[in-house]
């Protein structure tokens, strides 16, 4: 049983750090809806398409080479928000051509024997602990500041994730509000189950949860992009902390372009979070990849957390963890 990670308390804990921190996250946010569109001059940097009589561009490519994620690449990152001085969301916030500089400095205790492709998971969908105008129980982060955290990401030769709390929304629905980013070749998405909330429920008062036939409608949506932009792997991250917040995960399916990592994000100290780790990977479908993630806060913190995992204890799970992300 996942004792230490499935009682009450600790996902209260969890939950209200988390929402407390929002009165500065969201500074500046515009509404719940965020109808901000987007003028040519204001593009993410896309290819222009060709002409008839131009050489016709090559594929796009994964920022530091090829087409396909795994096994090449071993994916090491930061999240985060913008705005966030006290870095209560993760450490991905500030200056990010330093949070670049940090990440690769980490990412290199991580190599064996694969190169390391730094991931950028910007918390784009924010759940709030009351409705919004539209009642879902989210923020949407505006298109500018996606695109500012693209650009950083693109500097640091690396891929950015979009994460997803969706609140009373669902993660389909806010995936395609954020399209036009998807349509680019090194943009993929985190799902924050534990943030996905039934009607009627509240975030910080009640889990969330979702289902593998629920998760693979996104995998789906995504696999279509890739084929019609003809874009290199996309990744989908899915994180987890214990059993309730994702039931029937074979419902979620293998599906081509689309590299599936689930993360396993359980708090506290090397002995819980390695034993969560144990048994939550255990029977997991081999075309799911497993990641971990590690918090610089509540992993050290008392009365759960005692000291962060090193690297070599990180890389010692078995499976081996093929993403990293801190916190």
């Amino acid at each position: 049983m996942l004792l230490s990670f499935e009682s009450w308390g600790l996902m209260q804990r969890r939950a209200f750090a988390l929402l407390a921190a929002i009165g500065i996250a969201v500074t500046g946010c515009a509404t719940g809806t965020d109808g901000e569109s987007t003028s040519a001059d204001e593009s993410t940097d896309a290819a222009q398409v060709p002409s008839a009589s131009a050489t016709p561009e090559p594929p796009a490519e994964l920022p530091r080479g090829g087409r396909e994620v795994f096994p090449d690449y071993r994916l090491v990152g930061y999240s985060g928000i913008n705005g966030d001085p006290n870095k209560d969301l993760g450490r991905l916030t500030g200056d990010l051509d330093e949070v670049c500089d940090e990440i690769t400095e980490v990412g290199q205790a991580y190599k064996k024997g694969r190169k390391i492709l730094p991931v950028f998971e910007m918390i784009t969908v924010l759940v709030t602990a009351s409705p919004q105008e539209d009642g879902k129980y989210r923020i949407r982060r505006p298109n500018s500041e996606v695109k500012k955290y693209l650009r950083a990401a693109r500097r640091c030769k690396g891929i950015l994730l979009m994460n997803i709390q969706p609140g009373q929304s669902e993660f389909l629905p806010e995936l395609k509000h954020y399209e036009q980013f998807l349509r680019e070749p090194d943009v993929g998405v985190a799902l924050d189950p534990e943030w996905a909330m039934d009607p009627g429920q509240t975030p910080g008062v009640q889990l969330g949860r979702t289902t593998g036939p629920e998760l693979n409608k996104s995998a789906e949506y995504l696999a279509e992009i890739v084929e019609e932009e003809n874009l290199p792997e996309k990744v989908m991250v899915f994180h987890q902390f214990n059993y309730d917040t994702i039931e029937k995960l074979k419902g979620l399916k293998e599906h081509e372009g689309v590299a599936l990592v689930r993360s396993i994000d359980g708090l506290g100290g090397p002995g819980s979070k390695t034993e969560v780790y144990n048994i939550l990977t255990e029977g997991q479908p081999k075309y799911i990849h497993p990641g971990f993630k590690l918090f610089y806060k509540e992993d050290t913190s008392p009365p759960y957390g005692s000291r962060l995992m090193t690297p070599q204890e990180v890389m010692a799970l078995k499976p081996r963890p093929e993403y990293i992300l801190y916190e």
